[in-house]
């Protein structure tokens, strides 16, 4: 499995959360993994209970296989400064910047710096051995920015390789690509079986490709149970009124006068069942989209007691199984 798992996904469709899930399933299998948030938005703390991520690799969780989930937030300028140092030896020189505002100024002006630094900082992370040459990190999993700027976002060290054309700045570019580009990487792109986020995962699939991106897998998430038969789906879409209140008035509700329970009962459940098979030729239809891309796809289920560290566990079950049918 590549060891630099990169989640990205239409928002809405819980990316971060099958990033942490990931990085637990792996966990358990005995690996050590580094959960990695490049957007700020401290999704992965949440998640587990924690207190905010600092920029330090903190372990967050130990799994049950021995394998352990370190965790990293990214920031951009704090990135900079170890750029700075790491290439020009600039460390107290670099934080004089900083206070000075020039370091902000720099990530926020400069196109596409501050995806550089990101996704170096992950790279970086990557590559790191320890003192014996063994990897620190088996894998690293990156929660990535939505479908519609992934590809740009992974892409951005490539454009800076073609503008400095040597130097540092070149060589940690291609350092960077080289990783990216590579087997060691995979992309995947989370969804849910809707319209929009099947057509934006769709797109994405075919700009990571034009870029020479390696893409993984498709994760389908929240997926709903079917409670219905295909008998009672195709008896929901259909007006069934008389049938439903006759079923009804010989179960003993109200009788079968005008006004009577059942037949009050009979508009809710009829709508709800036309809701419900409505919502299946929806998912069904969507799935249809998904197969005809011809990528490998897991199915996560929606959790109807919310997201909790226990869901997250049983997420990371879920496509431990997966995988393992593979």
């Amino acid at each position: 499995m590549s060891r630099l798992q990169v989640v990205s996904g239409k928002g809405g469709t819980g990316k971060t959360t099958v990033a942490a899930a990931l990085a637990l399933a792996l966990a358990r299998e005995g690996r050590r993994t580094l959960l990695v948030e490049v957007e700020g938005r401290q999704g992965i703390a949440q998640l587990f209970g924690t207190e905010a991520l600092p920029y330090e690799e903190r372990k967050i969780a130990v799994a049950s296989g021995g394998g352990e989930v370190f965790a990293l937030a990214i920031d951009a300028e704090q990135a900079l400064l170890d750029y700075l140092q790491m290439f020009y030896k600039l460390g107290s020189a670099g934080r004089a910047l900083k206070k000075l505002g020039a370091i902000d100024f720099a990530t926020t002006i400069a196109p596409g710096l501050r995806d550089v630094l990101l996704t170096g900082k992950a790279c970086e992370a990557v590559r790191r051995k320890d003192k014996s040459g063994r990897y620190v990190y088996d894998h690293v999993i990156m929660d990535a920015p939505p479908t519609g700027r992934i590809t740009r976002f992974l892409n951005v060290n490539d454009e800076v390789a073609g503008l400095a054309r040597f130097g540092p700045i070149h060589n940690q570019a291609q350092a960077v690509m080289k990783v990216l580009k590579s087997p060691e990487t995979a992309v995947h792109l989370v969804t849910l079986l809707e319209e929009m986020p099947v057509q934006e995962t769709a797109d994405g699939i075919a700009e990571l490709a034009g870029a020479g991106l390696p893409f993984g897998r498709v994760v389908v998430n929240m997926v709903r149970p079917h409670h219905l038969d295909e008998d009672a789906l195709r008896a929901a879409g259909g007006e069934r009124r008389a049938d439903v209140a006759r079923a009804l008035s010989r179960a003993g509700l109200g009788g079968s006068r005008r006004g009577g329970l059942a037949e009050r009962l009979v508009e809710p459940l009829l709508t709800q069942a036309a809701e419900h098979a409505s919502r299946v030729e929806l998912e069904r239809a969507q799935r249809t989209v998904l197969r005809e891309l011809k990528v490998p796809t897991y199915e996560l289920p929606l959790l109807g007691a919310g997201m909790d560290l226990a869901g997250l566990y049983e997420l990371a079950s879920e496509l431990r199984k997966q995988a393992g049918e593979e």
